[in-house]
């Protein structure tokens, strides 16, 4: 079987519906073998700060579905690497102590430096 390809989300806005699907995109190609890497560019950094909140969750939890919350948490148990953008940290005073200890500070052009053949989505 040939290898599958990465696959790389930015997410560009703060729309936690936005960030639900970059997130069943990743868990789904992580359930697939493959890599799956989620980055938060400027104020979508916000999404991820602890606590995590989905303005929808409660619909999603009586139709039997994850939150957001636990959407998050299965993607990082996953293996799903989840980048916040480091100018989007500095533009709303955020700190790593805002984040899980799991998530990863990068800049955009470090970013695309290192997606070699990963797919690019933008949501």
């Amino acid at each position: 079987m040939p290898r599958m390809r990465g696959l790389t989300i930015i997410v560009a806005d703060v729309s936690s519906e936005r960030f639900r699907t970059a997130l069943d995109m990743a868990v789904s190609q992580a359930a697939l073998g493959g890599r799956a890497c989620v980055f938060l560019n400027g104020e979508a950094v916000s999404i991820v700060r602890q606590p995590i909140v989905g303005w929808e969750d409660e619909a999603y939890a009586e139709a039997g579905l994850p939150t957001l919350p636990q959407l998050y948490a299965e993607a990082l148990e996953q293996g799903v690497r989840m980048i916040v953008c480091q100018s989007g940290m500095q533009m709303t005073g955020a700190e790593p102590r805002d984040y899980d200890p799991r998530v990863e500070y990068a800049g955009m052009v470090s970013l695309l430096q290192g997606l070699g053949d990963d797919r690019l989505v933008t949501v």
